[in-house]
């Protein structure tokens, strides 16, 4: 099995299914549902490198379920599952609770 290790700023995730259910409870066929912009992290490089060699570290760590623009990052698949790889200033927000 492969491993994904991010290098300096970068984060991988696993990217969470679209909702396929309404809040109002009407089941939405593929075609209608957004694309999805959660993820569940599963690997944090070791932060951005400054020019005077220092790194700034993540803010979101291994196991951090996030927010991410429409078109961020790259999409990569390992082993036959999908991830997307991006950097964290692509990440909009965490999700808490």
């Amino acid at each position: 099995m492969a491993t994904i290790r991010p290098l300096d700023d970068r984060v991988v995730l696993k990217v969470l299914d679209a909702e396929e259910v309404s809040s109002g409870g009407i089941v939405l066929p593929d075609s209608a549902q957004e694309k999805p912009q959660r993820g569940k992290i599963t690997a944090v490089g070791n932060g951005k490198l400054l020019d005077d060699g220092k790194r700034i570290k993540p803010d979101v760590k291994k196991g951090d379920v996030v927010l991410f623009g429409k078109y961020a990052g790259s999409d990569v698949k390992v082993d036959g599952s999908d991830y997307k790889v991006l950097r964290e200033n692509e990440i909009l927000a965490k999700v808490e609770g």
